[in-house]
């Protein structure tokens, strides 16, 4: 059963652009703005674009603020988050959803986003999207700039991919959630924590040590978060790094080794995370999933 989903968009309609992360130019906003203008979107920039405090698109209440603002407009009908990098988890305890809750919209990006996704799906009860961002834009593929909008503007959406010889088959139906590894980790044990009972889980990861993969895996584990999902969807796992000393395993043979014991559908190279083919995804949304001995098809309903 998917959660409550948010109007999809029409032409005219505003779409804002905000950091709650890391700091961005509006120069490297330029294609995306230019790209969400073709769709016959209204642009609104959040004033942390162009906003610096060290590393982050201003200090944290600043980004908070800024947050705020743009969910609560009743005349904005979706944030894109520009970027990704970190920040998003120090502004959390900030956020006041209640407007959110009575009007929601659609919040869209991937990697730190992933604090956002799991409030958004776990505790509000509200679909989003799991799709690639501004900074991105121009480096990503046609098609999954394509996919993006077809999220957005409510077209159907689904794909197929090629098979993994590290895949196990199966068909099944279910909502999906998730994210970034790492985030997912860094939740366990919080109040953002996530809930996977009976949900199909999805992971992808970027430039993370092998043992550490291992180490996140197994917290997942421990955290009893394999227990009881329908599968697990494992995207890009991305650029990822070993010691002088070899782990041994690639990160999805090591995912696969803390997953013997479930007997759960698992498909691999989904073209979801730090990828230039980043495809969107909904959270929260039940979806049809096939992993056969050919390829991978994932429907949403």
């Amino acid at each position: 059963m998917s959660l409550r989903r948010p109007n999809y968009l029409k032409k005219k309609d505003k779409i804002a652009i905000l950091s709650t992360a890391r700091k961005i130019s509006k120069l490297e906003l330029e294609f995306a703005i230019n790209l969400l203008e073709e769709w016959g979107l209204e642009v609104v920039l959040g004033a942390s674009i162009g906003e610096e405090h060290h590393q982050f698109a201003g200090d944290d209440k600043f980004r908070a603020h800024d947050f705020q603002e743009h969910l609560d407009r009743s005349d904005i009908q979706a944030i894109l988050f520009a970027r990704g990098g970190y920040g998003s988890i120090r502004i959390m305890d900030y956020i006041d959803f209640t407007a959110f809750t009575k009007n929601p919209k659609w919040l869209i990006g991937y990697s730190d986003i992933t604090i956002i996704h799991a409030l958004v799906n776990n505790y509000l009860g509200i679909q989003s999207i799991h799709a690639s961002m501004p900074i991105n834009f121009a480096g990503n593929t046609k098609q999954s700039l394509e996919s993006l909008r077809k999220a957005l503007f409510g077209e159907k959406l689904s794909l197929s991919f090629e098979r993994s010889s590290l895949n196990r088959e199966g068909e099944i139906k279910g909502e999906i959630i998730g994210g970034n590894l790492s985030i997912l980790y860094s939740l366990l044990g919080t109040k953002s924590s996530f809930n996977s009972d009976n949900k199909i889980l999805f992971i992808e990861d970027l430039d993370e040590y092998l043992y550490h993969v291992d180490r996140m895996f197994l917290a997942l584990k421990r955290a009893n978060k394999l227990n009881q999902i329908k599968a697990l969807i494992v995207g890009g796992m991305s650029d990822m790094k070993d010691n002088a000393i070899a782990f041994g395993s690639t990160a999805e043979e090591i995912i696969l080794e803390h997953c013997k014991e479930f007997d759960f559908p698992i498909c691999f190279n989904a073209p979801y995370g730090h990828l230039s083919d980043n495809q969107a995804l909904y959270f929260g949304r039940e979806a049809e999933l096939k992993i056969t001995s050919k390829e991978t098809i994932i429907n949403f309903l």
